[in-house]
């Protein structure tokens, strides 16, 4: 499957394993119920990713979240956004590894996910083929104004007007 973040195409660095041993290579992502196993028979530089499904517990993944370098959320329909959810709250309880969205997002869904916290996201090939980079890094740039906080650097428009109001009564004020 392709990979994007927010410049477009990158190559994957991780490889995807039922099982994690030597011959799997440096950074391996397993399946959720296969990574308890693949952190006790790692090698000591082998990075762990996990697979998710959109709807385990984030305690559970918290709890192992210090042990793995990337979480990958699975998105079975672009309609189902429970993904979302486990990424904010995954990124807002300390997890500082890679969050990559996976499956059947939709390019309009983009600037979504990394509002959310994702790093980068994989769409299926059949989303890609009908969505190329082009339409996915259009509609990263899409949304530059949130009302949410914590959603970018540029904080959200409510503080924005808020400190604006501010300036303008302090320079009233002089």
């Amino acid at each position: 499957m392709p990979l994007l973040d927010r410049k477009g195409l990158k190559q994957n660095p991780f490889v995807r394993a039922e099982v994690v041993d030597e011959t799997a290579g440096p950074n391996v992502i397993v399946p959720w119920a296969q990574v308890q196993a693949a952190l006790a028979a790692r090698a000591k530089d082998q990075q762990i990713g996990v697979d998710l499904p959109n709807n385990v517990a984030y305690g559970d993944v918290l709890a192992l979240a210090d042990q793995l370098a990337l979480v990958t959320i699975d998105f079975p329909a672009f309609t189902d956004g429970r993904a979302f959810t486990l990424a904010r709250r995954l990124r807002n309880n300390g997890f500082q590894g890679v969050l990559r969205a996976r499956g059947n997002l939709i390019a309009d869904q983009f600037p979504y996910a990394f509002a959310c916290g994702f790093d980068e996201v994989e769409p299926s090939e059949a989303v890609y083929a009908r969505q190329p980079e082009e339409q996915w890094l259009a509609a990263a740039g899409r949304i530059t104004h949130t009302y949410q906080r914590n959603y970018g650097d540029a904080g959200n428009i409510l503080d924005q007007r808020r400190a604006a109001r501010l300036a303008k009564e302090q320079a009233h004020d002089k």
